[in-house]
């Protein structure tokens, strides 16, 4: 006899007391979804001449409820942070401030008068909304915002310079994460290249040289995610913006990352600031808005009145445009930096960039004792270590920190790998996961974002379920030949060293 005849029917299945109570929660239209994925999912497993038994029916209402925690599971989920990269793109760059959430909220929640002059009862301009806060907080005479930096400098190449001469120093001919390379943006924009100088050492001559009938105008790009070191030479952004002037050519800088506060006065590595570009003489500056700004992903462009109001007639202005919960996101983080007696307290990026050596060290005091023998083949201690900013900011400075290193104990070098494994499975599926960093052989959590009684709480909670996902992972592997990373194509470990899409 088919033993798959032997299960019950849809219905049947439905009237389990735990699938019942699953109904009441989620609805008849999900949990039904749920039941017939697990029974075709035993069907299936029963097709094999070696299968066993078929499941009784409280076996059948637990896969019921594993497909529906599935099904309701959302995509976007909170993780922790602990790779050690503070800005990192794959995991959504900078949180934002409590104020900035709130604004969201009011936007989903309520119509604003996004496009819509409350004073004339007239159709309104939505850079109206942050214009102000960040001509006010750079010194421009006028700004504009789009979906992300990449826009901001297709929009304004495009708008300044199409089918003309772009001209900017070999040296920063850069790259960034998601192949976002200048040359192609440029070509998108339908300027024409121009290099000038070499890659480690560029003069004003150079510039003063390549300059013709067909030059559109000036392009400085920030280094962000290298550094050229050794026997180089640029030419100040004081110089560059004399002689695009000299010459009737406007000159754009793009910072990328886009600081808003004095980095060293918080005792952080130094970071130009749109204020020091348009103190220089730069016509338009470009930056982001999600990275060491601390606010929702967005390309800003700021600069002089002539110029944006150039950038803003392009056609391609309307398919960059903010949405308004992002622009209320920004504007709430504008108002912080304008208003805030300590940004670096109400930021949340600032906050763990400028988090205290010392108070990072004391949330692993906290928390080693619980780790230590959690797992009997895995060791853990206490390291010192160095974050970075991530998302192609200040590529070379570090920021001490502590992190919480997992090593296995074995000593064959493939049952260590195998135990990391498992480890980086399990707690790629906790509830909350945890993301952390391979090196040398061991799985190391740096704790710089984990801070906060409240997130402390939530990863303590979820030790006992590591422990059981870690253990259920070995059973796995002896019962199947494969590790559970192998079954899912993931692993919990991944960096961000090589910057981020804008």
């Amino acid at each position: 006899m088919d033993v798959r005849r032997s299960l019950p029917a849809v219905d049947a299945l439905l009237g389990h007391p735990d699938v019942q109570q699953a109904r009441q929660r989620y609805g008849y239209r999900l949990v039904k979804r749920a039941v017939r994925q697990a029974l075709d999912e035993t069907r299936r497993d029963l097709a094999h001449p070696a299968s066993p038994a078929a499941p009784d029916v409280d076996d059948l209402a637990r896969r019921v409820l594993g497909h529906l925690i599935e099904l309701v599971r959302p995509a976007s989920r909170a993780v922790f942070n602990l790779t050690g990269t503070v800005i990192h793109t794959n995991l959504g760059r900078s949180p934002l401030a409590e104020a900035a959430v709130e604004a969201m909220t009011q936007a989903a929640r309520h119509p604003v008068a996004l496009e819509y002059d409350l004073d004339s009862g007239s159709r309104g301009d939505r850079d109206r909304l942050v214009e102000s806060l960040l001509c006010e907080l750079t010194g421009a005479e006028a700004a504009t915002v789009v979906n992300n930096n990449a826009g901001a400098v297709l929009l304004a190449l495009g708008a300044l310079g199409a089918g003309r001469e772009a001209l900017i120093s070999r040296g920063e001919l850069i790259e960034i994460g998601g192949a976002f390379r200048m040359p192609d943006i440029m070509a998108a924009a339908g300027c024409r290249l121009r290099e000038v100088g070499a890659t480690n050492r560029t003069h004003a001559s150079d510039f003063e040289e390549a300059i013709g009938e067909q030059t559109g105008l000036i392009v400085k790009a920030h280094t962000s995610n290298y550094a050229i070191t050794g026997f180089t030479s640029s030419v100040p952004e004081t110089r560059l913006a004399e002689i695009a002037h000299n010459h009737g050519l406007p000159f754009l800088i793009d910072l990328g990352s886009g600081a808003l506060t004095d980095f060293a006065a918080l005792d952080l590595p130094y970071e130009a600031q749109p204020s020091d570009a348009i103190g220089a003489g730069a016509d338009v500056v470009t930056f982001s808005g999600d990275k060491l700004l601390g606010g929702p992903q967005a390309g800003i462009i700021v600069g002089r009145r002539a110029a944006l109001e150039t950038i803003k007639r392009h056609p391609l202005k309307r398919a960059l445009r903010l949405d308004k919960l992002t622009l209320a996101a920004l504007e709430a983080t504008l108002r912080l930096y304008r208003d805030s007696d300590a940004p670096q307290h109400d930021i949340p990026t600032l906050a763990l960039l400028t988090r205290p050596e010392a108070d990072i060290a004391a949330t692993g005091e906290r928390l080693l004792p619980h780790v230590q023998d959690l797992l009997a083949d895995v060791t853990v201690t206490l390291e010192p270590c160095l974050s970075q900013l991530g998302s192609g900011s200040l590529p070379i400075d570090r920021l001490p920190s502590r992190a919480l290193v997992w090593r296995p104990r074995d000593n064959q070098r493939r049952l260590r790998e195998r135990h990391l494994r498992r480890l980086e499975t399990a707690l790629r599926d906790l509830p909350r996961p945890v993301i952390g960093r391979l090196s040398d052989g061991a799985l190391h959590l740096d704790l710089r974002c984990l801070a906060g009684a409240a997130e402390e709480k939530v990863f303590l909670d979820q030790l006992q379920e590591l422990q059981r996902r870690y253990t259920s992972n070995g059973s796995k592997r002896a019962s199947n030949g494969k590790s559970a990373a192998g079954e899912t194509g993931n692993v919990v470990a991944i960096s961000d060293m090589h910057g981020g899409t804008p």
